[in-house]
């Protein structure tokens, strides 16, 4: 018998699973439909063993407890079909690595899935497209439209980031921890299975399926899902298949540890994502049905969906734990969590998984703020890209200063001429658009003014009263500061709006409704992200490693810096092109490079001078329970390999892209630009965060903290 890698952690599940009574005619139905789909005898992948033994009717009945039997069965068919998927791509493409095949096969899969069933389908050349054509139909009638294009998307994520993973295997690539996370939920399919999930339960409102709580709710949901996965899945995925997407050995690369040691942190982030699960509908989720006002049936449909995503993890886990596609020996097969009894469980069993994930959960509330840490320690920094900057720089400084004075904004208690002087907003713009015109280097240095005077001017204004509510209100008045129509109808009252106000008139005169919308979109996202912020900071709660990553690319105003980048392209790139998982790719790791740089550089300003919780290094020192000098350098680990993913994608992958959708030579000289823009952006904060005085430790010691001496904000926003 083969020795398992490792052994199995324990689990954090306190739901006990429970079992559909329609489990085995769920059973019977699918092996019936596999059969003829041609999915069994004479496919070369599956024989009716193989789906006996991996028994995804279980897998289902587990999952889905409450839902009746047609509803189960064909839940079961999906389930059924997406795992022959797996393996029919595998045995296919994966092993021979035929990536020219491989993509010609997904490219059709889309064809079966048409938002209007009386759109006509092709002929089925397949299993997979018969089976896939079989359940659409079946499927779609009985949802909205709303739903059937939130799960077509997620099922072609499910299909075409399989390429991604095959690009992996043929370059013998793995993925770094943040990219990992990312691909992983389009890959591993579990925002696909929250649609099954809303198919099985309720149909969530349209009004919240897009807002924060419901994304966090299927993000955690997935990570969580995927992560369990990866650890029963260890051994066949890596040792007998030779995959490189699971998050075991991502980790083990990563930190260059022991299998045994990553496969315990990686249980320690699944452990992390069901905690920030459970807090997301404990106290988001009603908070976003209020604003939404959305209706007792509405709320009702959301909390059916909530339970049904936590019955999927007690009932995925149950499954695994049974199934003989995966590493389970030794595993025991009563949660201790949910029982006192049991094989292999006993009272001090349970004690210790008590203490443990208590101490955990009452880690993320217990930092001690405003203590003493020193300078900001600086690494050395990869940084591949050179620095320019526009010869415009001089006059844009005191244009800027002359501007934040007649928006107001140096007359509120937040900044005064000697904050905005130490942020030299103006020497960042410089550095990221060189090419920039005077015009367009005021309008950039602006913005960059006006969003870090907003970053402050939150957790100072509102963080110190604990003021929710008059946040929220603020930050829907500052969308109303932004009309598509180019109406302006509210009447500006603070430094902020004005600003915005202002800013959004130049920025928008030649603006499409479609580009106006796109960047309403990011300064929408960037703003509600400084109210997500203030939540944690009234909480006192540290954010959990994942959702600090990727709501700091919002507080960092990331989609307003890339909207802004495109908008000179012109028509030459199609918006798919921006859309694709590449291009997204080389922005999230650029993104990601300059919100951990900031955060290297911030640590003393934020920590020791704001008491603030949001900083890299603070959460991953809170998660690992490790000090400042090791925490800065997994973040500057992280850093790197974003750096030089940036690089590989840019080299490797952008020019596939660019193949796949048979760009002119136009288009890809454009996309060539943004590119350098990008790398421009990168190397310009970089450069700006060396020379700045607010980050130094000598200015940071001679300012007074908080607001500026006897002079308290003198205009707050009112109801409108």
């Amino acid at each position: 018998m083969t020795q398992q890698p490792f052994e199995l952690p324990h689990f954090y599940m306190p739901y006990p699973a429970r079992l559909n009574p329609h489990v085995d005619e769920a059973r019977a139905h699918s092996t019936a439909w596999a059969r003829e789909m041609g999915m069994l005898e004479g496919s070369g992948i599956w024989e009716q063993s193989d789906l006996d033994a991996h028994d995804y009717g279980l897998l289902c009945a587990y999952t889905h407890p409450d839902c009746d039997g047609p509803a189960l069965s064909l839940i079961t068919d999906w389930y059924v079909w997406v795992f022959f998927f797996d393996d029919h791509f595998l045995e296919i493409f994966k092993r021979t690595q035929d990536r020219a095949g491989g993509k010609a096969y997904l490219d059709r899969l889309p064809l079966f899935m048409p938002m209007d069933l009386t759109t006509p389908m092709p002929e089925p050349e397949n299993p997979v497209e018969a089976g896939l054509a079989d359940l659409w139909t079946r499927t779609v009638p009985s949802m909205s439209a709303d739903w059937r294009r939130r799960f077509a998307v997620a099922t072609e994520h499910l299909l075409n980031e399989s390429l991604w993973e095959l690009s992996n295997i043929n370059e013998g690539r793995i993925a770094n921890p943040v990219e990992y996370i990312e691909m992983r939920r389009k890959v591993g399919g579990a925002p696909w299975s929250a649609g099954l999930v809303e198919y099985a339960t309720a149909e969530v409102p349209a009004a919240v399926a897009g807002s924060r709580p419901l994304r966090v709710l299927m993000e955690t949901f997935s990570d969580a899902v995927h992560l369990r996965n990866d650890l029963f899945s260890y051994q066949r995925e890596v040792e007998d298949e030779g995959e490189l997407s699971n998050g075991v050995l991502v980790l083990e690369t990563f930190f260059g540890c022991t299998t045994q040691e990553a496969a315990d942190t990686v249980n320690d982030v699944l452990t992390s994502r069901l905690h920030q699960f459970e807090h997301t509908a404990l106290t988001e989720v009603p908070a976003v049905a209020l604003e939404k006002g959305l209706s007792p049936a509405e709320v009702a449909a959301v909390a059916q969906y909530t339970q049904g995503l936590q019955d999927w993890q007690s009932g995925g886990h149950e499954w695994h734990m049974r199934s003989s596609r995966y590493m389970n020996a030794r595993a025991e097969t009563t949660s201790p969590w949910q029982s006192l009894t049991g094989p292999g469980t006993s009272a001090a069993d349970v004690g210790a998984l008590l203490a443990a994930a208590g101490a955990e959960r009452l880690r993320a509330h217990t930092h001690v703020p405003f203590q003493k840490v020193g300078p900001s320690l600086l690494p050395d920094f990869h940084m591949p890209f050179q620095v320019e900057h526009s010869p415009h720089l001089p006059g844009a400084r005191p244009r800027l200063t002359a501007w934040m004075h007649r928006m107001g904004m140096l007359q509120e208690g937040v900044w005064d001429e000697d904050r905005l002087a130490a942020a030299d907003l103006p020497l960042c713009a410089a550095g990221i658009d060189p090419d920039a015109s005077a015009e367009a280097l005021d309008l950039s240095s602006h913005w960059l003014a006006w969003g870090t005077y907003g970053d402050d001017y939150y957790p100072l204004v509102y963080g110190a009263r604990r003021d929710l509510a008059a946040a929220r209100l603020t930050t829907h008045r500052l969308s109303q500061c932004m009309p598509l129509d180019g109406q302006q109808t509210l009447v500006p009252v603070n430094g902020m709006e004005r600003g915005l106000t202002d800013l959004w008139a130049r920025t928008t005169a030649e603006m499409t409704p479609d580009q106006r919308r796109t960047l309403k979109d990011a300064v929408n996202a960037m703003t509600e992200s400084w109210v997500w912020e203030l939540a944690n900071q009234i909480h006192h709660r540290v954010p959990d490693p994942v959702d600090y990553l990727e709501m700091r690319r919002a507080t960092f105003g990331s989609d307003l810096t890339m909207s802004m980048c495109r908008m000179g392209h012109g028509p030459a790139v199609p918006p798919e092109v921006y859309r694709s998982g590449p291009v997204r790719s080389l922005e999230n790791a650029a993104v990601d490079y300059a919100c951990l740089l900031n955060d290297v550089f911030s640590y003393q300003k934020e920590i020791e001078y704001e008491g603030e919780i949001h900083n890299a290094i603070l959460v991953v020192q809170n998660f690992f329970g490790i000090d400042y000098p090791t925490a800065l350098r997994v973040v500057h680990d992280l850093m790197t390999q974003r750096m030089q993913q940036f690089e590989h994608v840019a080299a490797n992958e952008l020019p596939v892209v660019y193949d796949d959708f048979g760009l002119s030579a136009e288009a890809r000289e454009v996309m060539r630009g943004y590119v350098t823009d990008l790398q421009h952006w990168m190397a310009g904060i970089l450069h700006w965060h060396r020379t700045v005085d607010r980050y130094k430790s000598d200015y940071l010691a001679g300012r007074t903290h908080g607001f500026l001496p006897d002079r308290a904000p003198t205009t707050l926003p009112v109801a409108g």
